[in-house]
């Protein structure tokens, strides 16, 4: 687990009341390196907030840690929709 998932992890599990079922999958692209999360359908909703505020302060926070590449960060929230 690299210190991102670790600080996505961090980040999400008090959110959420299904935490164990928070999974991360790193995926990396030409230009990105993409995070996914993948949580029980009952928590989705809670991590989007309304009107995607709390998704996006989370991502404000992940893509202010620096990496050593060049390679933009994204984080994906994947809902079964």
């Amino acid at each position: 687990m690299t210190n991102i998932d670790k600080l996505i992890k961090i980040i999400i599990s008090p959110l959420v009341d299904y935490p164990n079922d928070i999974n991360i999958s790193h995926n990396e692209t030409e230009r990105f390196n993409e995070y996914h999360i993948q949580l029980n359908s009952e928590d989705v909703g809670r991590i989007i907030g309304k009107q995607g505020h709390v998704i996006q302060t989370i991502r404000t926070i992940v893509y202010s840690v620096p990496v050593g590449d060049q390679k933009k960060t994204r984080l994906i929230v994947d809902d079964d929709k």
